[in-house]
């Protein structure tokens, strides 16, 4: 009786086993060509071809690299002998609908291109472009969407919507979100004085406008301005200097900079930099003096003549102790400072003598009664 059982059981397990096997095999081939199917799809969505031109070479090798890689940006990328080629992103989706940005970063001034592909290239109706929700423009068929020059402002999350016609879904479909982030091609220059901003009056001064660009626009070219007081005192060029030989107090003002690309797209002041140049010490000559012009006297006065020129300041002697130093030699710094005196009292006599001329023209003029008696 026992015998019976156990191979009863037996009998049952290898059956169940059986089943179990076909179960698990019909699954797995369900499994297998399910995943051939997407992998398909996959293959079908996003099929590229990617090719890597020019030769590949070793330090030791004889083969030449092309004469056309001169730009600096290519030069970058070869390290002993091998070049190399600039990276990029390959994003694999299987959306009915993509928008697809720049694969490089986006700077201010470039040219942003947008396109918003369909599944297999299906036609669409209806394209609607979107940055941060808002529609940047009605619908249409016009499935690229571009900024000639882009600014920080145009930063957001951009996505595109359109109508598949036949033998598309016939539904509105919407792409998903890609984030496009503008960065600042260099920041604004800052103007800066050599030895300072406050320089002494006969010696040099150098105004530099600082700014830098980023490592990936390494190769481009910045013009620069100078500016004082609203008026361009150096033109655009690729100094950026200016520089003053010889500082006077006609240099004192306020200067700022200019930086710009070189098709002008983009560019920027520095904020303004105020400069006082220092007088010159004191022992030097003070200006001198231009008398007023002459006025013409009073009606029936006899005009009188301004007094005449000082004579010439005596020349000191060796025998004058106040022009003499205790070593018996003439001092020439006593002898200018009494030439200086002497000037200013020489202009002071020239002045008093047209306060006279215009003390006695007013005189005449307030009494009329008797200078017409005079003449009659």
């Amino acid at each position: 009786m026992l015998k019976k059982i156990s191979v009863g059981v037996a009998g049952d397990l290898n059956t169940v086993t059986m089943k179990l096997g076909c179960v698990l095999m019909a699954w797995a081939l369900y499994l297998s060509l399910g995943v051939l199917w997407v992998a398909q799809m996959l293959l079908a969505a996003s099929f590229e071809t990617l090719q890597c031109e020019g030769p590949v070479c070793i330090e030791e090798s004889s083969c030449h690299m092309e004469d056309d890689l001169t730009d600096a940006r290519e030069a970058g990328f070869q390290v002993k002998g091998y070049t190399f080629s600039e990276p990029f992103h390959l994003i694999v989706s299987y959306d009915w609908l993509i928008l697809q940005g720049p694969a490089k970063p986006v700077f201010e001034g470039d040219l942003l291109v947008l396109h918003c592909k369909a599944w297999q290239d299906w036609p669409l109706t209806q394209v609607t472009f979107y940055r941060d929700g808002s529609a940047l423009g009605p619908p249409g068929p016009n499935r690229e969407f571009s900024i000639a020059m882009v600014q920080e402002a145009d930063s957001g999350h951009y996505h595109c919507s359109g109508i598949f016609q036949s033998p598309g879904p016939g539904s509105p479909e919407t792409a998903s979100v890609v984030a496009i982030t503008v960065q600042e091609l260099f920041p604004a220059p800052i103007l800066r004085a050599v030895p300072s901003a406050e320089p002494q009056a006969g010696g040099p001064m150098t105004l530099s406008c600082q700014t830098k660009l980023p490592l990936q626009r390494s190769a481009a070219r910045l013009l620069f301005s100078f500016y004082k007081d609203g008026r361009i005192v150096q033109s655009r060029g690729l100094s950026s200097e200016f520089q003053i030989p010889t500082a006077s107090e006609d240099h004192s003002g306020s200067y700022w900079c200019e930086a710009a690309t070189e098709d002008n797209q983009v560019w920027k002041q520095s904020p303004k930099l105020e400069i006082r140049v220092q007088g010159a010490p004191s022992s030097a000559a003070p200006p001198t003096l231009n008398p007023a012009p002459q006025k013409s006297a009073a009606p029936g006065t006899a005009p009188e003549e301004a007094p005449g020129p000082l004579p010439p300041p005596p020349t000191p002697s060796s025998e004058d102790p106040g022009f003499s130093s205790p070593l018996g030699m003439p001092d020439p710094h006593l002898y200018h400072q009494m030439g200086l005196l002497l000037k200013h009292m020489q202009d002071v006599r020239v002045l008093l003598g047209h306060l006279l001329l215009e003390l006695r023209e007013l005189s005449g003029h307030r009494k009329p009664g008797t200078t017409k008696a005079t003449a009659e």
